[in-house]
């Protein structure tokens, strides 16, 4: 288990230290960029100082919203699940990262195999069915390897593989993208699977899908979930 953020040692405040997170999560920024946007703050900090702080307390603030958004959306589990997977370089070397969302676009796990068969199908599914509880549908592409691990997992009658059906998991990849070309790939497949876990707990604490709401009600929800941002670590 994660433990929880500490600011005890630190001589920045635990502000700072969050903004420099955030920024670096968020948004498709570097690590140069990040600095640059502190130091016109006001902040002085250099970007491997940014790098120490987003190790260090990024797993923490993600494992803190992912606690909470999981207890918040189990009892509600049995809807309709989005699962996909994406090939990404790793050391110019070629690895999966499989991730499902829920029907309304939000990532619910995301996972890194070296391989795309059915033990990798099964490791994932398995992770996100002990985390999320059971959907009632599970829709997927025609890879044969869902089809052998949900018969193995005696759920083949919940999958879905409707053609057009899977492009809400498919569009789930995107900021991800996005982010992959702002940090110029990953080095190691460990790295991979940590941001790829952070990334995904803190975009689905910003994403207000202001598309679907008015503009009044964004403003609340942005409002709120940078609030909450505020208070991680905070206990």
């Amino acid at each position: 288990m994660t433990r929880p953020a500490s600011f005890k040692y630190f001589k920045t405040s635990s502000e700072i230290i969050r903004l420099a997170v955030m920024l670096y999560i968020r948004f498709p920024l570097s690590l140069r960029n990040v600095e640059d946007l502190l130091h016109e703050r006001g902040i002085d900090a250099s970007h491997e100082t940014v790098r120490y702080w987003w190790n260090r307390f990024g797993p923490m603030f993600a494992a803190e919203i992912r606690l909470k958004r999981v207890q918040q959306l189990r009892p509600f589990s049995k809807w309709k699940w989005h699962v996909d997977e994406v090939f990404v370089k790793v050391n110019g070397k070629r690895h999966y990262l499989w991730r499902a969302v829920d029907h309304e676009g939000e990532v619910l796990e995301a996972i890194v195999t070296k391989r795309r068969n059915k033990q990798a199908a099964l490791k994932f599914l398995r992770k996100l069915m002990k985390r999320n509880g059971k959907a009632e549908t599970v829709v997927t592409d025609r890879f044969a390897s869902y089809r052998a691990a949900l018969r193995e997992l005696d759920a083949l009658e919940k999958q879905q593989t409707v053609r057009w059906l899977n492009n809400r998991a498919e569009n789930s990849h995107l900021p991800f993208r996005r982010r992959e070309r702002a940090m110029q790939r990953f080095r190691r497949m460990r790295s991979l699977q940590k941001f790829a876990a952070v990334h995904f707990s803190v975009y689905n604490h910003f994403n207000q899908e202001r598309s679907l709401t008015s503009r009044d009600t964004f403003k609340l929800t942005r409002t709120a979930a940078l609030a909450e941002w505020r208070e991680l670590g905070a206990a």
